[in-house]
């Protein structure tokens, strides 16, 4: 990934992230998936770090990172299938393309934080996680009149830092994954039963030159959530 403070052209920033931050298992450190986070001793209140929603509800969450992708045709299926989806926007990735995510919104999708410009942020000090954090909601609200409330770290790292930086960002909740959905299509687990259970969080890859179309790859998933006698749910309505 990018090293020292050179900043690559948006194109090749973009190529980078074609992998997906979400092929990470998820945070090497830091508090357990799913459960709320210790106070930083200093009285402060942390958002929690979950990849599932405790519910009885039988919905799983799709959500997607960056906003490499420019598929047309995932708006209009976005759109037919009133699918709640949320993404996770880097400035420096979606930026050049905010037009597309406002029709998007437009069609139901939820707009949330992943930084300016996607730095890994764990081990970076309080000012610079702030400015990442709430330089991207400062930019979402500018553009879109939203306040996005929910915060996913780029790559699934983090540490106590973060969870600071995101609380005084308006942060309530960090949001990673159990379930990763490629750019081919397969899905993988970062822990427990290899199916998709109720409050699970996917996190769904953006397209890449040798994979399948990000419609495609949605519309196969949702058939496999059917399959399973799931629905999916939004996850603003959740956290």
């Amino acid at each position: 990934m990018r090293r020292g403070r050179s900043r690559p052209a948006g194109a090749a920033l973009a190529a980078v992230l074609l992998a997906g931050c979400a092929q990470l298992a998820g945070p090497a450190e830091g508090p357990t998936a799913g459960e709320p986070a210790q106070g930083s001793g200093q009285g402060q209140d942390l958002p929690p770090v979950v990849d599932h929603v405790r519910t009885t509800d039988r919905v799983v969450f799709l959500t997607y990172d960056d906003g490499a992708e420019r598929d047309s045709r995932f708006t209009d299926l976005v759109r037919a299938r009133r699918l709640p989806v949320t993404f996770f926007l880097t400035d420096t990735v979606a930026g050049p393309a905010y037009g597309h995510f406002a029709r998007l919104r437009s069609v139901g999708a939820s707009l949330q934080n992943h930084t300016l410009d996607h730095r890994s942020l764990r081990g970076l000090p309080y000012a610079g996680q702030r400015a990442e954090i709430c330089g991207q909601r400062a930019k979402l609200t500018s553009r879109f009149g939203v306040r996005p409330h929910l915060f996913r770290p780029p790559y699934g790292t983090y540490d106590t830092t973060t969870l600071r930086a995101a609380a005084d960002c308006g942060s309530t909740a960090l949001v990673l994954w159990r379930a990763t959905l490629d750019a081919h299509g397969e899905l993988t687990y970062t822990r427990g039963e290899h199916r998709l259970h109720p409050g699970d969080i996917v996190a769904v890859d953006p397209d890449h030159p040798t994979g399948i179309a990000l419609s495609t790859r949605t519309a196969r998933l949702l058939e496999e959530i059917e399959e399973q006698g799931l629905g999916v749910g939004r996850l603003e309505d959740y956290l």
